[in-house]
């Protein structure tokens, strides 16, 4: 197929531009109508280098599907859903004009289920990287209850609010990252090229080193004649450590230990509730069974801790207990959340306050990242001082040894 340049106007007289491939200008023409573009012209490209045009493409489908393509995805399918485009139409013309080749390939594969008799939920579940079982479940809901599009578009606000989420908690942690990453830096400079010329003086005193000092330049020894084995131990370590944490106790322990980590922990646990009660309140909206629901949610948090917590909430809904009870039950909860579905049971307005909650700690989270710097500040500065505090008794106190022993001569 042949590369096209077009231009056109969308629906609403705005001019748009881009580039598409097709069999034949009319083709092109044909998909541009298809997504709602009104072509003004339209040019065959320049072929395109076939050494870079190959990587190119490998780049863009290694990067998967992220947070932003389905939000994009949802959006533009609501839009062309409550515009009356039928469903496979819809799913032809965000194929072509997805810029996401991997995500390209995802839609063409739901288009080519559908062509063989199955739901589109059905469709999606082939493919759980990409579509999670809340997205799974909030498409099966709206293919039974007809509201298909409000499906996509409660997603789209969903994961609009997961993405916030998620980048405000990332920002919460590079701080920190990159402080500690700059030390570890710092530390080896200072082994590896500052220490041993100092130990070259200090080694024509023919004075007793302080111990502080002694510890330094054998620190500094090891570096230079044994990195190779530092590294390759400090990689051996983040291997071990990257393969307990991908197995099933070592992701539950890493999940419960995280939650109680200073300053960054109450961050992480208020984000995750704040999702709890957001996807909660979502499911419920969605009118998927409260039980079927909650299994949902708790695969959607992210936290194989608090997800077994949600899971016990379950089983004890199962049995017949209320959510408060249940939710009190697992010690998870803090009293707030617990009285707010209390709340919500009695008065059957349980999404609503779910929504509220999750507003609540939404915004605590964002006052917490705002004064991160100033909580962890403290925490770095001792931990610095106490860095430069040792290396200084290192370096200084052989000098103040010599000016004694100057002053006896």
């Amino acid at each position: 197929m042949a590369l096209f340049q077009y231009r056109g106007r969308t629906q609403r007289g705005e001019s748009v531009k881009g580039k598409l491939e097709g069999q034949s200008a009319e083709a092109v023409a044909t998909q541009l109508f298809n997504s709602g573009i009104t072509p003004v012209d339209i040019t065959e490209a320049a072929a395109v280098s076939d050494v870079t045009g190959p990587l190119r493409e490998w780049l863009a489908q290694s990067r998967g599907v992220t947070l932003v393509d389905l939000v994009l995805f949802n959006r533009q399918m609501y839009t062309l859903l409550k515009a009356g485009v039928p469903i496979m139409q819809a799913l032809r013309g965000l194929r072509e004009t997805t810029q996401n080749p991997a995500l390209a390939k995802v839609i063409a594969s739901l288009s080519d289920g559908l062509d063989t008799g199955l739901d589109l939920s059905t469709a999606m579940k082939r493919h759980p990287a990409v579509f999670s079982n809340l997205f799974v479940s909030m498409i099966q809901v709206g293919e039974t209850t007809g509201s298909l599009e409000l499906a996509f578009l409660q997603l789209a606000e969903y994961l609009e609010r997961e993405k916030d989420t998620r980048d405000r908690v990332k920002a919460a942690i590079r701080y920190p990252q990159f402080v500690l990453v700059a030390m570890v830096i710092a530390m080896f400079i200072l082994n590896y090229w500052v220490i041993p010329t100092f130990a070259k003086v200090y080694a024509s005193f023919r004075i007793e080193l302080p111990l502080v000092t002694r510890i330094l330049i054998a620190t500094s020894r090891f570096t230079v004649n044994y990195w190779y084995i530092m590294l390759g131990a400090v990689a051996a370590v983040i291997g071990g450590t990257r393969y307990y944490l991908h197995t099933p106790n070592g992701r539950y322990r890493w999940h419960k230990w995280q939650l109680r980590l200073p300053v960054i922990g109450p961050i992480l646990y208020k984000s995750t509730l704040g999702r709890f009660a957001r996807a909660l309140a979502t499911m419920i909206r969605a009118g998927i069974p409260l039980v079927q629901g909650i299994t949902v949610v708790a695969r959607a948090v992210d936290n194989d801790y608090v997800s077994e917590r949600i899971l016990q909430m379950r089983d004890g809904i199962e049995r017949g207990e209320t959510i408060a009870r249940t939710a009190a039950a697992t010690g998870l909860f803090p009293p707030l959340v617990v009285q707010m579905i209390s709340v919500g049971e009695d008065t059957g307005a349980i999404d609503a306050l779910m929504l509220n909650v999750a507003e609540y700690y939404e915004r605590e989270v964002d006052y917490d990242i705002k004064n991160l710097a100033t909580a962890i500040q403290p925490i770095l500065l001792v931990v610095l001082g106490g860095l430069v505090l040792l290396l200084a008794l290192g370096v200084f106190l052989p000098m103040w040894d010599l000016v004694k022993v100057a002053r006896k001569g």
